[in-house]
């Protein structure tokens, strides 16, 4: 690539590393509260951008990002084109990974060169072109993206290159991509919408409904249902269930808790129902699972 890729500012602490023909990946260490920046449209160039520490908001005209560590985003160098980067903490840590799909087309990673990934298929997942879209983190992405830093030096390039071709695996394996384009919603209620999500994960043992985190922060049930499943790609009830069931198989696996007990920790008061839940999410009985592990 003839030219840097990486929206931040050259002034920061920005590392950049060439990983296949137009596919290049650069790292970010930012001490900033904001700074501007405007680049020529470039409607060929993907970006992913990954938060590892601290957070940024992301001013574009079609909207903004507005990443927590974890979350990701994905668009086209056509949408930002004349944007402000914004730090609340002060700091930011975290990664970009930019792709020409030109010379990604013309000279693709041997193990992609077949599935058609930069002629269109990331474009069309995507729906590129109008603005970005913002994609919060899950336990797959989170290894995923784990896997860039630290990482021994001999190894560092070889798991840049494989960790990057996951992740493209992983994008356009997507079952579908929510329409989660941070402009339909104010930032108020997207940060609302962590707090409870948060809440949820730091007491699973409670069933808190819905209308009770209504009236605690003030935002209608419907908004607080569609904005959650526009920020994390899933309904409500489905995302916090995965959380439960995740939760519950690492205490299978690390604790000699019983099963009822387990069923408690997760928010079940019927150990059959948490059972039954269990064997849908891992296709095997609590029991089984911890044998097998």
């Amino acid at each position: 690539m003839e030219h840097s890729l990486n929206p931040f500012s050259p002034g920061d602490r920005t590392e950049r590393i060439p990983l296949f023909p137009g596919i290049e990946l650069s790292y970010m260490d930012i001490a900033a509260d904001s700074f501007s920046h405007r680049h020529e449209a470039m409607g060929h160039i993907i970006q992913i951008n990954h938060c590892r520490t601290g957070q940024v908001v992301w001013d574009m005209e079609s909207g903004s990002i507005f990443l927590n560590p974890g979350d990701f985003s994905v668009h086209t160098l056509d949408v930002c084109t004349d944007s402000t980067l914004r730090f609340p903490t002060g700091q930011y840590q975290g990664l970009a990974i930019s792709i020409d799909l030109r010379e990604a087309s013309a000279y693709p990673p041997e193990l992609l060169a077949e599935t058609g990934i930069f002629h269109g298929v990331l474009q069309d997942k995507f729906h590129m072109g109008s603005a970005a879209v913002f994609l919060a983190g899950n336990q797959q992405t989170e290894s995923i993206f784990a896997a860039f830093y630290d990482q021994p030096e001999r190894l560092r390039l070889a798991c840049q290159r494989i960790q990057v071709l996951e992740l493209l695996l992983y994008l356009v394996q997507m079952e579908a991509v929510p329409q989660n384009r941070l402009t339909e919603y104010p930032t108020e209620q997207i940060e609302i919408v962590r707090m409870i999500h948060d809440q949820f994960i730091r007491h699973m043992e409670r069933r808190i409904p819905i209308e009770e985190l209504s009236k605690q922060y003030h935002i209608n049930p419907t908004t607080l249902k569609a904005v959650f499943k526009s920020v994390y790609g899933a309904s409500l009830a489905a995302h916090i269930k995965k959380h439960r069931m995740e939760r519950a198989a690492e205490l299978l696996r690390e604790t000699d808790m019983s099963v009822a007990e387990i069923a408690a920790a997760v928010g079940y008061e019927s150990q059959g129902k948490f059972t039954a839940a269990f064997k849908n999410q891992f296709a095997a009985l609590p029991t089984a699972y911890r044998k097998q592990g």
